[in-house]
């Protein structure tokens, strides 16, 4: 069953992520073409940024309604939920027209689709956390919240691996009229084994031991830890802030600014997701023996050094230095995000435990993954690259302070917050 937990946990935010992340690699290479053809490369870059960015803003929306399904139905019934929800959206992206189609209904449809893929990842990653953590034993809660932590990189992998064969074994019209839509509509076989782990776990002992509130989780996890939501979020927003300027901003500045081709930037991703993979690992697991607050301040430490340096070293333009930059970006934050997991679910009980984390887990991903690649291009433009890296500094000094603000949690027992 513990094995069983473990995959359905990675399985379920490795889908999702993957769907998620396919948005965002069409948003870097075609959307600006084929939904924003009317504003220019620029404007088109940054209106395709934005229709990605609004799904950020859903996913606290997201939090909210499958965090009060969560603590109010179980863990497991709610993941099913999100599931649905992801796989029909994404295969309604790949199956929307252009605007040469459809006109000014295209990108209308864009963003609705965009932003129901926010609220399905927005109650996705809270309820799987906890499936995975609330299973687990005392010592190894760190080993166990890896697991699901562990998809996005895997999702990050999938996607450039996806858009890379797309795009070497087609033209480039191929590739822009329907080649593009490919990971999408192969997202509907991912879903449909998801559903099938998911469907054969148990609701986590936490959960079912726990006595049935009859307060609304909003309310009770806002009365209760207000501070704890917004510090939490607040000290990870770094580590999403790297991860997506690494995952979604470099692809789109690596083709048009850098000039490297797209099958370049699309290989030296596949090459990053395989460093975030690994240094997700590596943060859970060292977590269970330092502590969960001393290896994400160190990680934080760490990203705003790596705002001041990354960029002069990635606009050599050279591919080496480039991959070098993408995985330093990508490190960092998987560094801190491996005990992410453990970290917030141990900070609050349980009647409250899925809204409280999925609202500040969010929270740091409106923070760290909407405003960073929406405005990394304009920055760019106006004053240099190294105003990008300077503003992932600013973001490691925030979550740095916030970081310092925080228990630790790692020898706090599950089964006393719930009886709390």
């Amino acid at each position: 069953m513990q094995r069983r937990i473990a995959f359905a946990s990675f399985a379920g935010t490795a889908i999702e992520f993957f769907d998620f992340f396919v948005y965002g690699t069409a948003a870097a290479l075609v959307f600006p073409t084929l939904f924003f053809p009317a504003l220019g490369a620029t404007a088109g870059t940054v209106a395709a940024f934005a229709s990605f960015a609004v799904a950020f803003v859903a996913r606290p929306v997201g939090a909210v309604l499958f965090g009060h399904l969560g603590d109010r139905l179980g863990r497991k019934r709610t993941l099913t939920y999100t599931l649905l929800l992801m796989g029909v959206s994404t295969v309604g992206v790949g199956l929307l027209p252009s605007a040469a189609s459809i006109g000014v209904a295209a990108p209308v449809i864009l963003v609705v689709l965009r932003v129901l893929q926010g609220i399905a990842v927005g109650g996705e990653w809270g309820g799987a956390a906890l499936l995975a953590v609330e299973h687990s034993e005392p010592g190894r809660r760190g080993r166990a919240g890896m697991y699901p932590q562990l998809g996005p990189g895997t999702a990050f992998v999938l996607t450039s691996a996806t858009f890379l064969i797309s795009g070497v074994t087609m033209s480039r019209e191929a590739f822009l009229a329907w080649g593009w839509r490919i990971p999408f509509l192969l997202s509907a076989v991912l879903i449909a084994v998801g559903l099938y782990v998911r469907l054969r776990i148990a609701e986590t002992p936490v959960f079912t031991a726990a006595e049935p509130s009859r307060r609304l989780p909003l309310r009770t996890a806002f009365s209760a830890h207000t501070r704890h939501i917004l510090l939490g979020g607040g000290a990870l927003s770094a580590a999403f802030g790297l991860n997506y300027i690494g995952t979604v901003y470099l692809t789109s500045y690596g083709t048009t600014v850098l000039e490297l081709s797209q099958p370049t930037m699309l290989l030296l991703g596949v090459i990053g997701g395989i460093v975030l993979v690994a240094a997700t690992a590596a943060g859970a697991l060292h977590s269970d023996r330092v502590g969960r607050r001393r290896v994400i301040l160190g990680g934080n430490i760490a990203a705003v050094v790596c705002g001041l340096v990354v960029f002069p070293i990635i606009d050599t333009g050279s591919v080496v230095l480039v991959g070098a930059g993408l995985c330093l970006l990508l490190a960092i934050g998987g560094g801190v995000l491996g005990p992410a997991a453990a970290f917030m679910a141990e900070l609050f009980e349980t009647e409250h435990r899925y809204t409280a984390v999925g609202l500040s887990y969010n929270l740091a991903t409106v923070l760290g993954g909407a405003v960073p690649p929406l405005v990394a291009t304009a920055l760019q433009a106006s004053y240099g690259s190294i105003a990008v890296g300077a503003l992932m500094a600013v973001y490691g000094v925030v979550s740095v302070a916030c970081v310092l603000a925080l228990p630790e949690t790692r020898q706090r027992s599950l089964e006393r917050l719930a009886r709390e």
